[in-house]
């Protein structure tokens, strides 16, 4: 076959055009195979591996509310501390209340007495909500919450006992004590992960730290000429939504909901609280105060003491909360852009050399039309993604951005995508119409506009093999919306996907950038062999990750391990090795990461690096998540994020970990690691 039969041939003869038809119905079928493959994958990466044994009390339960005692481990070990948790479910309409209780209440207490083999417990408290009734002001939970419980044992490697007793106030309308008597045992076992590790953890993960992993930070605390209470916030990275501030203090200081200024920028925010006083209360200046601000499922505690500051306080009305999703936007349509020169995309950068070349020396009409299929294919596969996640998410699934390269299904049929492209490009056989269209496929060929499908699908194929790439911005945007709901998902999806198809619908605006390339001619079959020979690279790069899912092969990440000393993940042990002063680096990476192989050889295989986490004192942990890992997926979902790569330090100085960027850079693993370390 003559590979110029790639630029806009026709059938020269009715014969021709009924052994086109013939072709089509032939190869009909494979048409639809990007469509149902994708929602096949999708679909699929829902499955995930059966998870390990539970251990848990017996269920404490009365017409308002359920508790029980739940381990995150299968059994002690050699551990110093036991991640326990008590899970409270609320029947609807039901709160309880937090360790500071507003107006009203009284908060969770529990008696450890009777207990055996145990020290000491630590209770932890997740980030409570604002409830308004009757005008008062009270902070707690509804629905469920998991309260992280640290068992410290007496002596490490011994059976261990719980017996709680507990008493909590539950309240609708009307108010009802509740006690209960729960006994857990944990053996001397191995202390593997339980049922219930990533339930603990993600409610863990909402217990408000120093703000170094939610990136909360107070800038300034002061008194207004008004007497009022000014707080200043900062984010560091995402857009705050709904910043709360729930204050403790003395007993004679009354503090009400604050009136909340978000910035046009959606980074920093004013936080305005009215102070009532009583009694004897000492001078609001220099009272030390204790702060907890939240921003959805993101918070900070912090002590300190307010100053007077004199500030003027505008009192501004309501902000849409889709302005405070503008910034993200923009992350989202950046992002996208970027995509189209990451490594992932490399097979349709070769198609879409092949097509420019294609569209050399044709009608401004033709080009126009076969950039805007593209980009509307780029879009559609956007949508799709968004609308089968947020099913997924809705059905309770795991769900994470390039998930489905964890399915073997998907990887071998994109592998022959990519071949059939390259067959394609080398002129073995040529894309068409599919038969199911009728007469109308001879019409679209009759008036030049074949090419349509083939752009189309180029489009969708950017869009699916984009996805193992969390490029600059990507990552930070997916993770936000995949943290929220429906619409701000599809939305920012949309973003991602006019970033994406921006070189297109630039090309769409103006055609006449393509007439920049020279006429058609045999400069284009070496063009096109050459993107062939790249395309045929890319399939056997998902020959690799396919035989890694599937144990053929070891995965791209063995080579790290035998050159550092990597350990495998194991959450359960990050909170005893800070506890022991250590430094603990956490890497989540896959076989499919692109993204997670350059950050390894450029940056953590390399010095200073590679010789900073080998020193005494770091414990370098790696989550291999090429197959799908329950595990995995919660503690990323625990740190808002559902794409890799991510790396995250713990230490002395940051118990609950500093998040590192996506790209690394051997200066800022250096810095998180000191920063960690407190040196």
């Amino acid at each position: 076959m003559n590979p110029n039969s790639l630029v806009n041939r026709k059938p020269s003869s009715p014969s021709a055009v009924a052994d086109h038809e013939r072709f089509s119905g032939r190869n009909r079928l494979s048409h639809l195979l990007p469509v149902v493959a994708f929602f096949l994958c999708l679909a699929m990466s829902a499955a995930v591996p059966a998870r390990a044994e539970s251990l848990a009390s017996d269920i404490a339960s009365t017409d308002q509310a359920a508790a029980q005692l739940i381990s995150g481990v299968t059994g002690g070990g050699d551990l110093t501390t036991i991640p326990l948790g008590l899970q409270m479910t609320l029947k609807p309409g039901w709160k309880t209340y937090w360790r500071s209780p507003g107006d009203a209440g009284f908060p969770l207490t529990i008696d450890y007495a009777g207990s055996k083999n145990l020290a000491d417990a630590d209770l932890s408290w997740p980030i409570a909500h604002r409830f308004q009734l009757f005008g008062l002001q009270t902070f707690g939970y509804e629905d469920q919450v998991v309260f992280p419980i640290a068992a410290h044992p007496e002596i490490p490697g011994q059976p261990m006992t719980i017996r709680a007793q507990i008493h909590y106030l539950v309240c609708a309308t009307v108010c009802i004590p509740q006690e209960a008597q729960l006994t857990l045992g944990i053996p001397a076992a191995p202390a593997d992960l339980s049922d219930d590790a990533p339930l603990i953890n993600r409610f863990r993960a909402l217990v408000p730290g120093d703000g170094a992993a939610s990136g909360l930070r107070l800038t300034q605390l002061g008194i207004s000429r008004d007497g009022d209470l000014v707080a200043d916030i900062a984010s560091d990275s995402l857009p705050l939504l709904g910043p709360d501030i729930l204050i403790e203090g003395p007993n004679s200081f009354q503090f009400g909901a604050p009136q909340v200024e978000i910035a046009d920028d959606a980074l920093s925010a004013r936080l305005i609280v009215p102070v009532r006083t009583e009694g004897t209360a000492p001078e609001l200046k220099n009272t030390e105060l204790t702060l907890t601000i939240t921003d959805d499922r993101r918070g900070l505690e912090i002590k300190a003491q307010p100053t007077t500051t004199g500030l003027l306080i505008d009192r501004p009305g309501d902000r849409s909360i889709w302005l405070h999703l503008l910034p993200i936007l923009g992350v989202a349509l950046l992002g996208g852009l970027i995509l189209n020169v990451m490594p992932c995309v490399l097979p349709v950068l070769a198609l879409k050399l092949a097509s420019l070349a294609d569209h050399a020396g044709m009608e401004r009409r033709h080009i126009r039309l076969s950039f805007l299929a593209t980009a509307a294919g780029i879009l559609s596969a956007f949508m799709l993604l968004a609308a089968a996640l947020i099913g997924l998410k809705l059905s309770g699934a795991v769900i994470g951005w390039g998930i489905q390269f964890q399915q073997p299904v998907f990887l071998g049929f994109m592998l022959l995508v990519c071949l059939g492209f390259a067959a394609n490009l080398f002129g073995w056989f040529e894309f068409s119409m599919p038969r199911f269209a009728g007469g109308a496929a001879v019409n679209l060929e009759r008036s030049d506009r074949h090419p349509l499908t083939k752009s189309f699908l180029i489009g969708m194929l950017a869009t699916l093999l984009a996805t193992p790439c969390s490029a600059p911005f990507v990552g930070t945007a997916v993770g936000f919306a995949l943290s929220r709901g429906s619409s701000e998902i599809l939305a920012i999806f949309l973003a991602l996907g006019i970033g994406l198809a921006a070189p297109y619908l630039l090309v769409a605006s103006q055609p006449r950038l393509a007439g920049w390339l020279p006429r058609p001619g045999r400069w284009m079959l070496w063009l096109k062999r050459g993107l062939a020979l790249a395309l045929i690279g890319s399939a056997l790069w998902l020959g690799s990750v396919l035989g890694a899912r599937l144990g053929w092969l070891e995965t791209g990440d063995t080579a790290l391990v035998q050159t550092a000393a990597w350990e495998p993940f194991d959450e359960a042990r990050i909170a005893n090795l800070v506890r022991d002063r250590k430094v603990v680096f956490v890497d989540v990476t896959a076989a499919w990461c692109v993204t997670c192989q350059a950050n390894k050889r450029l940056v953590l295989d390399r010095p200073p690096v590679a010789g900073r986490l080998q020193q005494n004192g770091i414990v370098r942990m790696q989550a291999d998540w090429t197959r799908p890992n329950e595990v995995i997926a919660r503690y990323l979902s625990a740190h808002g994020r559902y794409g890799i790569p991510f790396n995250i330090v713990y230490g002395p100085a940051a118990t609950t970990g500093i998040i590192l960027p996506e790209l690394l850079t051997s200066d800022a693993v250096l810095k998180a690691i000191d920063r960690a370390a407190g040196s």
